[in-house]
């Protein structure tokens, strides 16, 4: 059996140490950073090396590579894709080129990560910003209307899926309104919970059947003043599994960004109590992950039943032509430019 944990590691390959933790907590799967990342042969080295701990072939393996500012994948050794914005932007002039450039380019980013072994990535992003918002999502964001980001990040779900990997909508809830960057501080937002479900809480909502989602780390004073949505069981309860009716898998934001705070087994705790199916732990500290391996317990009950109902919308890609669909795509974003 998995615990409820995805864990990053420090370097390009494991440590002896490290291979010893992972092969006795077991986590449900891993995440890789830039840190992690110098060639493709190394990196699917790399991920045969974490499945190996855990003697899972299929093992998730999750990367941050949305394109624009967030890509743990670089030239010259893969593609620079852009970021959402620019897709955002067509769909202002063409929605239907718009819709087919985002799939294909989401396409052609799973393309990327299935050669790796990568089978998650951690996008769309469905936060919806506003004027005045820390640019932390900015143009991470397709646009500022919803039924924009809807209907780009249903055609982004789909291309993922088409090739192999599990997608994740992030940052649920909504994180387009926190006027702080979670990574260093806590953002509050003071929105009314009528001003949240109108406009936040529907792209989440419209595309509820992607499989995984992440929280944000950010505290909803109209729904709870205390807490992050992270670490607040009336935020998941009530919005996330209630008002958005998410009954996928779960996984919480980095728990060693500097929104939460106390010990890491604390905000390991408390985010699994609060209705996390998953607690995410990053920075590849070893002392860090060990605190939050002693509060991860094995994954069972609904949070079981999530995963294995996540994982089977893992499918094996079909023929693609990834040159073909790179000259199409420059050609659709070339006609906007």
């Amino acid at each position: 059996m998995r615990s409820r944990a995805i864990y990053g590691c420090a370097g390009t390959s494991l440590s002896a140490a490290e291979q010893d933790f992972f092969r006795q907590v077991r986590p449900w799967g891993f995440i890789l950073f830039a840190r992690n990342i110098s060639d493709p042969a190394q990196v699917k080295a790399l991920v045969e090396e974490l499945r190996g701990t855990v003697g899972d072939p299929c093992a998730p393996v999750l990367i941050d590579q949305e394109g624009g500012r967030v890509a743990r994948l670089k030239p010259p050794q893969w593609r620079a894709r852009p970021p959402a914005a620019v897709f955002g932007a067509l769909h202002a002039q063409n929605p239907e080129a718009a819709r087919e450039a985002t799939y294909l380019n989401a396409r052609l980013i799973a393309h990327d990560l299935a050669s790796l072994g990568i089978n998650v990535d951690c996008l769309p992003v469905l936060d919806v910003p506003v004027p005045g918002a820390h640019d932390i999502i900015g143009d991470r964001a397709f646009a500022t209307d919803p039924a924009t980001i809807i209907a780009l990040g249903k055609a982004q779900i789909e291309g993922l899926m088409d090739g192999g990997v599990l997608p994740v909508m992030k940052h649920i809830p909504g994180h387009g309104r926190a006027g702080a960057d979670s990574h260093l501080a806590l953002p509050r937002v003071s929105a009314t919970v009528e001003e949240l479900s109108a406009s936040d809480f529907v792209t989440f909502r419209s595309l509820d059947q992607c499989p995984i989602a992440m929280t944000a780390h950010v505290v909803y004073e109209s729904i709870d003043p205390q807490r992050p949505c992270t670490t607040s069981p009336k935020v998941i309860r009530d919005v996330i599994r209630g008002e958005i009716g998410f009954d996928g898998l779960l996984m919480s934001d980095d728990l060693s960004m500097k929104a939460l705070d106390g010990p890491l087994s604390v905000r390991a705790k408390q985010a699994l109590f609060a209705g996390c199916d998953l607690a995410l732990h990053c920075n590849g500290d070893m002392e860090e992950m060990r605190e939050v391996a002693s509060e991860v317990k094995e994954l069972e009950g609904q949070s079981l039943r999530r995963s294995q109902q996540a994982l089977a919308h893992l499918s094996v890609p079909g023929a693609f032509d990834a040159a073909a669909a790179e000259a199409h795509l420059a050609t659709l974003l070339g006609a906007a430019a």
